[in-house]
């Protein structure tokens, strides 16, 4: 019974702590395709959504993936990312779409678009909702 109650408080903690990343602003109901990465056109096809709280998952353009993500609004950062390990011809569009993903620091929602940036406010990653 005492290991039941000890383990139970973190997860209580969590409840009550109120959501303060980009998912709590707005970017949480949807799943995001990435439109552009640096600036240009992304020519195949990547996703975001949120799963739950503190954690980002979707469909790069090989490899489903998952990772962390607890960095209060307007920042963004991630943990280690996480995926399959599939081949495919546009690993090299996924290798710098996962590159971008982990060099944010900035995140922001506008005009129905969710933003990556770099820490000088350079967009890394626009996503726009997947239809």
């Amino acid at each position: 019974m005492k290991l039941a109650s000890v383990l139970a408080v973190p997860l209580l903690l969590e409840a009550c702590t109120p959501d303060e990343t980009i998912r709590a602003y707005g970017a949480g109901e949807r799943v995001w395709q990435l439109s552009e990465l640096s600036g240009a056109a992304f020519p195949a096809t990547a996703t975001l959504y949120f799963t739950d709280r503190h954690r980002i998952a979707g469909d790069a353009p090989c490899n489903s993936y998952t990772a962390t993500m607890d960095i209060p609004y307007p920042w963004w950062g991630t943990g280690p990312i996480a995926a399959t390990r599939r081949a495919c011809p546009d690993l090299a569009l996924e290798t710098a779409f996962f590159t971008a993903l982990s060099e944010a620091t900035l995140s922001s929602t506008r005009d129905d678009q969710l933003v990556l940036s770099a820490e000088d406010g350079t967009p890394l990653l626009v996503f726009t909702p997947a239809e």
